[in-house]
């Protein structure tokens, strides 16, 4: 039997199914690289054309542990989702339910406080600099928030969703926090956010040498950023696929 064959035969009857899929594999594959938080931080995922109608991770559940059947689908603008018996976590709410509610291009929104980001984040300037290619694709395309208010409640969330206003902006560095990563699809933004946790450790470590860095000037940053955002062949779906590829092939129950 296939790798195909199996992944049918696996196949519940779930809606939004190849959504749940992909968005089990981001989980894995972030915990993977040690880019998760315990049973914290949350990615989502936006279902219907108004974009409110959204997947999430479920509350207190391990990255490495999730399923395509183990998503919630919750109401964005639903005022009683805290209510539910199984209602997500009070700050998945806050944060992911207010991007949704407020920024229409924000069809999957990944939060996490990977290590590399969150050092970017704790430093007096958040702006990942344009010092090699990876980072170089980040110009221009991201914004800080210099002004952490505490646990990310609807308060909070409101006001971070605020500063998603410029289509441009991808990523946010959530200062002294973390990193959200927006994008259009579970693949586009995965590879954002695996791109940006590359770009944030080669920019630390260079920090580390104590070493003069030779910063790229802002025409070039900004060719290279224009270049990525053009590219002619779909390699962020090609980078989720591959990812979902080696989780078959190695048994995981993720499509389950």
């Amino acid at each position: 039997m296939s790798v195909t064959q199996l992944a049918d035969t696996r196949r519940p009857n779930l809606p939004f199914y190849e959504e749940r899929c992909d968005l089990a594999a981001a989980f894995r594959w972030t915990a993977r690289l040690n880019m998760h938080e315990a049973v914290a931080n949350h990615f989502s995922l936006a279902v219907d054309e108004g974009g409110t109608q959204i997947l999430i991770n479920p509350n207190l559940m391990h990255f490495s542990r999730i399923k395509a059947s183990d998503l919630l689908l919750i109401d964005a603008n639903d005022p009683d989702t805290m209510k539910r018996p199984d209602a997500p976590d009070p700050t998945a709410w806050g944060l992911h339910g207010a991007i949704h509610r407020n920024v229409p291009h924000a069809r999957c929104v990944m939060h996490v406080h990977s290590v590399h980001a969150t050092v970017l984040a704790s430093l007096e300037n958040s702006l990942l600099p344009a010092i090699d290619q990876n980072s170089a694709m980040f110009h221009g395309r991201q914004v800080v928030d210099a002004h952490y208010g505490g646990l990310a409640f609807e308060e909070e969330g409101e006001r971070c969703s605020r500063l998603f206003a410029d289509p441009k902006a991808k990523v946010m560095v959530m200062g002294n926090h973390g990193v959200m990563i927006i994008g259009e699809t579970v693949g586009d933004t995965f590879d954002r956010l695996y791109y940006f946790e590359r770009a944030c450790e080669t920019y630390i470590k260079a920090l580390w040498t104590g070493q003069p860095i030779r910063h790229l000037s802002d025409e070039i940053a900004e060719r290279v950023a224009t270049q990525m955002d053009n590219y002619p062949v779909a390699s962020a779906k090609r980078h989720l696929d591959e990812l979902k590829a080696i989780l078959d092939e190695e048994g995981s129950n993720f499509r389950n």
